[in-house]
């Protein structure tokens, strides 16, 4: 008799139905218009901005305040996805995503466009956590090779060719296109939403239970630490005074939030998902991981962008490699999560993306497709390797009660990585540029006979070419090659340092334990 109950209770397990996959294939195509949107303007601000007649002060905020509103909703989702359910949860997020991306479309100033995209950034960061949970809730440990390549290869693929799609679509048609392309897309996956979703049942016992103060301390925390980390770097951080004021409320709603956490009965964030120890060093891991996916999405735009002169489409085409490459590699990289031991596959991405950067400290201004075509497969091939493993090793073993609390939170380290790691980039940037020019000056001063050698054929050569002020176009051409030096020599350094980075988290992963194989290790959130 027990062999017949333990074969009755195995079978659906492994059986899913055909409508629970259609949903969260649904939800997955969700999540991929939410995280190409946070990218997809990246490459098109120029036409942005100059649509809605914006300075160059007011246009950056068309991703800032996407990325604010989005940061504070990711960890909210556990909550609000117990107490109304994930369908609820996830049409609700679509539908209104679709109806932001609508407005943002039809936008006449740039106070009107920030506002829509923060209303988008905020409603559509609801989709992307309670897609890690589907997952790892309607999935059984021996599908996970399918399931967990496919969520990685989405929040990794779209910001990666976000910029490349945001390019075509403003040349071919018109930068209200960036927008208007999620709204049929939108309509037809909030309907699937609401149609096929049934994962779990709503607890509206929760909303008496509703932490406000804890809202407002995390909202204040975690928009304020956005707002001081995408400024900071080009404001000399706290001497500016908006900087500074952010800071202090970062500060006050840091200790709001954290004081509810520990004392508010029911927590806007249940933080008890990082006393699972594979679950904290996944956050870490996820977090160093969001530094390398953000982070490197911004270095080889900038560099072909200032350094080479390319424009928006050329930057598009240039970086496909890395996308083709994670593409590629999603399914190799699920066939190997169930004959690798994850955390040989994390330390080998890590190594990867260490020899990709490593790579780049070699660069010069001459650098082109093929000199960036191995560094960026490596990151491709590298970032896949990674996600998959630690997506399994961070939310394959927690209990389905903490799955959705974990699955924002986790996210979050991501989000948060870039940020940090953008921040990071942007000053290391402008102080070694500083640094390097008045290096590099040094040796180009009147008394420098190399400098006066090349200033005087560089003359010459204009004299011959019939130049108006050949002295003076000479001198001007000489400084642009100083400045355009200096900045190389600050691209080597983070690429350099990221190397380091990467390495040393490549050391790190043989210190966690291995987590318990994926037949005994998630059964308990397999149905």
């Amino acid at each position: 008799m027990s062999s017949i109950d333990a074969v009755a209770a195995a079978r659906p397990v492994d059986h899913i139905e055909p409508r629970r996959i259609i949903a969260f294939l649904a939800m997955v195509f969700g999540m991929f218009m939410a995280i190409l949107d946070i990218q997809i303007v990246s490459a098109s601000l120029a036409e942005i901005q100059a649509g809605l007649s914006a300075s160059s002060d007011e246009i950056p905020w068309v991703q800032t305040s996407y990325l604010i509103a989005e940061v504070i909703m990711i960890p909210l989702s556990g909550f609000l996805s117990r107490m109304l359910s994930t369908r609820v949860l996830f049409t609700v997020s679509a539908a209104g995503f679709t109806a932001a991306s609508a407005l943002a479309a039809t936008a006449t100033n740039i106070d009107q466009m920030i506002v829509y995209r923060a209303i988008q950034g905020f409603i559509g960061g609801g989709m992307i956590p309670s897609v890690f949970a589907a997952a790892f809730t309607i999935f059984p440990p021996s599908r996970r090779a399918i399931v967990s390549p496919m969520i990685g290869l989405v929040a990794t693929l779209a910001p990666t060719i976000g910029p490349t799609v945001g390019g075509y679509i403003s040349h071919a048609m018109s930068w209200h296109w960036l927008f208007l392309i999620n709204v049929v897309p939108g309509i037809m996956v909030a309907t699937a939403a609401w149609t096929l979703i049934d994962f779990d049942k709503p607890d509206m016992s929760l909303l008496k239970k509703f932490d406000w103060w804890g809202l407002a301390g995390m909202a204040a925390f975690l928009g304020s630490l956005e707002y001081v980390l995408e400024e900071g770097p080009n404001h000399d951080w706290l001497q500016e005074q908006s900087v500074l004021i952010f800071a202090i409320v970062m500060t006050v709603g840091a200790i709001v939030f954290f004081w509810r956490v520990f004392t508010a009965e029911e927590p806007i964030v249940d933080l008890r998902a990082f006393s699972n120890i594979n679950f904290a060093f996944g956050s870490l891991f996820s977090f160093v991981m969001g530094i390398g996916l953000y982070g490197l999405t911004y270095l080889y735009p900038i560099y072909l962008g200032r350094i080479r002169g390319y424009d928006s489409m050329m930057i598009g085409e240039a970086l496909f490699v890395s996308g083709l490459a994670m593409f590629l590699t999603a399914p190799v990289s699920g066939i190997l999560s169930n004959k690798l031991d994850p955390r040989l596959m994390i330390a080998t991405g890590f190594v990867g993306f260490a020899a990709g950067t490593w790579q780049m400290t070699h660069l010069t201004a001459d650098w082109d497709f093929w000199e960036l075509f191995v560094p960026q497969i490596l990151r491709g091939a590298s970032m896949m390797l990674c996600m998959v493993a630690i997506n399994n090793i961070a939310l394959g073993t927690l209990p389905p009660s903490r799955l959705k609390n974990a699955s924002g939170l986790f996210n979050l380290t991501r989000n948060l990585g870039g940020a940090v790691g953008l921040a990071l980039i942007n000053t290391i940037l402008i102080d070694r540029n500083a640094f390097h020019y008045a290096r590099l000056s040094e040796h180009v001063q009147w008394g420098s006979e190399a400098a006066q050698d090349k200033l005087r054929n560089m003359t010459l050569n204009f004299e011959s070419q019939g130049g108006l002020d050949a002295g003076s176009a000479a001198l001007s051409k000489l400084s642009a090659i100083v400045h355009q030096q200096a900045a190389l020599l600050s691209f080597m350094d983070v690429f350099y340092l990221l190397t380091m980075l990467f390495l040393s988290l490549a050391a790190f992963v043989m210190v966690i334990k291995r987590p318990p194989t994926a037949a005994g290790g998630g059964g308990g959130s397999g149905h």
